[in-house]
């Protein structure tokens, strides 16, 4: 029996209208084609992967001779795999990176109280780091403002900084969104699951576009799904930011956190309780309060540029070789690592994201064999993953292929090998009629979908297809299932328990000659289906109504009057 999700119906019945299709059933919505299982190897699977993951490779760092390995060794296997170069006759594109270290960090200082200055030091009470080229950074009396969440949301008639002009003030920001701790997925941010403007990435983007000089996020360990601890070693040290060339987009001089109890205390200074305003900003007539303070703060910035490369393969489609199907993972990792007491300092990631990387190549593999699809299939390896998703965010900033003519795709980061399971987990269902495609690719399996277990953590928002989701492409994101067969859900919490406490982003995620790979070759037959589907469909799949990441799509299709995929009007 055929199953649709939801979340998956919704949006096609929701879209169909602006498609110009039929609504009397989901099949006749979108185009769904029957596709044949391709021959996915298992012997490449572990080929590529136990290679990649060698310490010959040195850990995969950006800007290393493990890096030179990597990309010498995937275009081997691209070619191999029956790829063609997808840059314009190259199997590369150069990413040009920068590295800034902030130091000699002076307090963060809040002027203005009644009771004296507030001194908060570097890394115990705030952390911050700049995303600007400049040797020094310095914020000097800059006004703060509560501005809730830091969201403008127009397609939901919410915007925090309604009548604000934050040109040179501070931006005090709540973690999350409005909806946190609902119960439900009801609500006009998606209720429990957590929106893209949750997301510190995006608050950050906001409160630059507002013209804000500085923006302070308050810390919150359940609403941040991390620790304080997180965000210290995340924040201190060098940070990786993709080059943003000639006209960057407007960004602030400072980006940080603060503890929430000094956060409390900055708000009692100015006559407010945080419990009260978090109150108040979840309410959409929320109002944005000046606090009447000033925030001051200076540190320097060593700056390094280097490059790195992303690798395109491409296998051109048989009819509309200018639509094109993308298949993204990283091939990045940590290079060397803290040490494991054995004196290991090479953080191979196998698991994270080698086997990812080799998936690329067995699915590129059974398609060449298979025969072209009627759109191109793009593979995409991208870089820098582990320094914030930057390979992927410059070539979607910057892409080889127009995103308008980008159908969507599929992102692999990290299959967890842990033998078969009874389902698939969906990190953000619902959100795209790609869920059709999955359900149909699911028909001839006996799996069922599950969701995120944990949407409130917004892990959709933490991958290399969020770079294509942002700017309105439809991606879908995969994990291994929760509900395994041979022992069923306990099993699979126990793996995913051991792999986090162990061995992610350490030393001992290393190749395991003993893995179990059916459940890998289960879940790539699913990726299989799914990009052959994407490749023969005549369908451009869209966003759900009311998606944040809807508007964009529609406006980046809508050239000249036409939507994707349909003739550009004369």
């Amino acid at each position: 029996m055929k199953r649709f999700t939801i979340g998956a119906a919704a949006a096609l019945l929701l879209s169909a209208c602006s498609m110009g299709q039929d609504v009397e059933s989901p099949d006749a919505a979108l185009d769904l084609p029957d596709v044949a299982d391709g021959t996915l190897s298992e012997e490449t699977m572990k080929r590529v992967t136990e290679r990649l993951s060698s310490d010959e490779f040195e850990g995969r760092a950006p800007g290393t001779a493990g890096e030179e390995k990597t990309i010498a060794y995937l275009i081997e296997e691209f070619g191999k795999a029956g790829l063609e170069p997808g840059n314009n006759g190259s199997w590369v594109q150069d990413v040009p990176l920068v590295e800034i270290t902030g130091k000699d960090f002076a307090p963060l200082t809040i002027s203005g109280g009644d009771n004296g200055d507030i001194k908060l030091n570097y890394a115990t009470d705030w952390v911050g780091a700049t995303y600007r080229e400049d040797v020094e950074t310095k914020l000097d009396d800059s006004e703060l403002v509560f501005v809730g969440y830091g969201i403008n949301a127009p397609e939901k008639g919410w915007n925090d900084y309604e009548g604000l002009d934050m040109k040179g003030k501070t931006a005090v920001i709540l973690v999350n969104d409005p909806d946190f701790g609902a119960e439900t997925l009801d609500g006009p941010f998606n209720g429990k699951a957590m929106t893209y403007y949750g997301r510190w990435t995006y608050k950050y983007e906001e409160a630059g576009r507002q013209g804000a000089a500085a923006a302070i996020i308050i810390h919150d360990t359940e609403p941040a799904a991390y620790g304080w601890n997180v965000v210290e070693s995340s924040w201190s040290g060098p940070q990786a930011y993709a080059d943003r060339g000639d006209n960057p987009p407007p960004m602030t001089k400072l980006n940080g956190w603060v503890q929430k109890e000094k956060a409390r205390e900055i708000l009692a200074a100015a006559g407010q309780d945080l419990d009260d305003l978090m109150a108040a900003a979840r309410k959409d007539d929320f109002k944005a309060v000046p606090l009447g303070l000033k925030a001051s703060t200076s540190f320097r910035n060593d700056i390094r540029t280097f490059a790195s490369k992303n690798v395109i393969g491409i296998l051109p489609g048989s009819e509309r070789p200018d639509e094109y199907v993308m298949h993204t993972a990283h091939w990045d990792h940590l290079g060397r690592c803290t040490p494991a007491p054995d004196g290991d300092d090479i953080c191979n990631g196998a698991v994270d994201n080698a086997t990812g990387t080799a998936a690329l190549v067995a699915l590129a593999e059974a398609h060449a064999k298979a025969g072209p699809t009627k759109r191109s299939l793009v593979f995409l390896a991208v870089t820098a993953e582990e320094s914030g998703l930057l390979g992927a965010d410059y070539y979607a900033a910057n892409p080889v292929f127009p995103l308008n003519k980008t159908v969507g795709g599929i992102n692999m980061d990290a299959f967890l090998v842990a033998g078969p399971a009874k389902d698939v987990t969906v990190v953000g269902p619902g959100k795209s009629q790609l869920d059709l495609f999955l359900d149909k690719a699911l028909m001839s399996d006996d799996r069922v979908t599950t969701p995120n277990p944990n949407p409130e953590a917004g892990y959709y928002y933490r991958s290399d297809h969020f770079a294509f989701a942002k700017r309105g492409v439809p991606m879908l994101y995969l994990d291994g299932g929760e509900d395994l067969v041979d022992g069923g859900k306990e099993a699979g919490a126990a793996v995913q328990a051991d792999y986090r406490d162990n061995r992610y982003h350490g030393p001992k995620d290393e190749y395991d000659p003993n893995w179990d790979w059916s459940g890998v070759m289960a879940d790539l037959r699913l990726f299989y289906r799914i990009g052959r589907m994407l490749g023969d469909s005549t369908s451009w799949p869209n966003w759900v109504e009311g998606d944040e990441f809807k508007a964009t799509r529609d406006e980046d299709c809508a050239v000249d009057g036409a939507l994707c995929g349909t003739p550009e009007a004369p």
